[in-house]
């Protein structure tokens, strides 16, 4: 097991701290941004995601490459949806599905870098 070493002062460098104070966020925005990561933490939106990353699909081919019902697929696009990651493209009777935006696959691209510097 690794030692943790544990500072036995109050503060060493008080001007960094206050520097750094000035600049942290608002709970509000941390609370936000801790919700937008918690979408990242079930493995099916992230397999949809990255899915969407390479194309942009309807809810069947998504049900079928994912080996889930069309019901499970929509309530997980629901919820990708209501947090701006993906966006619909209607084409006649049909809806496809895509990343919101380049922010979305950034998000992803950086996520496997960094698994993968560790490895």
């Amino acid at each position: 097991m690794k030692e943790l070493f544990v500072c036995d002062c109050d503060v060493i460098h008080q001007d960094v701290v206050n520097r750094v104070k000035k600049e942290l966020l608002d709970d509000s925005l941390t609370f936000d941004i801790a919700d937008f990561f918690k979408i990242f933490g079930d493995s099916t939106r992230v397999k949809i995601l990255w899915a969407l990353e390479r194309h942009e699909m309807c809810v069947c081919d998504l049900a079928y490459l994912l080996q889930m019902t069309k019901s499970a697929i929509s309530h997980q696009l629901r919820i990708l949806r209501d947090h701006k990651l993906v966006k619909i493209r209607k084409d006649g009777k049909f809806v496809y599905y895509q990343l919101d935006d380049f922010h979305v696959k950034d998000i992803l691209d950086k996520s496997l870098e960094h698994l993968e510097e560790g490895k």
